[in-house]
């Protein structure tokens, strides 16, 4: 089994980018769980949403404390949550963020493998969200295909096709164009 948790702001769509991976990876023949942790739930308030994937059934019904892949979707997030707590020796962090890699290291252990996307300009370049908001969900989704090889980017456009219910071409677009651009740390 493989467990993923996404760290978000609400508006930022962790919600809906748990549930199109799971989506993406149901498509390639996976039994899969997407699930959301609301705390205060306000636009800006951080957001946790969790998926699972396995090649057999999941019976489990609780949240994940030790995921295998941890996805920041605001790198503002790192000075204020713990997003490797619970992280299992060699999981892998993707952290959508604008600076070189080197800069999330420091603040990223080691043990971990990193990669980091600058989501929220391909996200605008594609017209998804605002500046004050861009929308980052499918194209961090594109980044953690490349970066974990879990799922293909063909099924992830696929998902977005199905799941995604505005701007499903530029939404595909920004998944494919970070796809290309993550890099590992």
């Amino acid at each position: 089994m493989q467990e993923i948790r996404f760290h978000g702001r609400g508006g930022q769509g962790a919600v809906i980018g748990s549930e199109v991976l799971a989506h993406a990876l149901f498509i390639e023949d996976k039994y899969v769980q997407a699930f959301p942790a609301f705390g205060v739930e306000r636009r800006g308030a951080p957001v946790t949403a969790f998926c699972r994937m396995d090649d057999k059934p999941i019976y489990l019904r609780n949240q994940i404390y030790q995921p295998d892949h941890v996805v920041v979707l605001d790198a503002s997030l790192l000075q204020t949550i713990k997003v490797t707590q619970g992280l299992k020796q060699n999981g892998t962090v993707l952290i959508n963020g604008k600076f070189e890699p080197a800069y999330y290291r420091k603040i990223i252990a080691d043990q971990y493998t990193l990669f980091v996307v600058n989501a929220g300009a391909i996200a605008l370049a594609h017209r998804l969200g605002s500046p004050a908001n861009p929308i980052v969900n499918t194209a961090i989704l594109g980044a953690f295909s490349k970066a974990t090889g879990l799922v293909s980017i063909q099924a992830v456009e696929k998902a977005i096709d199905e799941h995604v219910p505005l701007d499903k071409q530029n939404n595909k677009m920004a998944a494919r164009d970070a796809y290309e651009q993550v890099i590992k740390a």
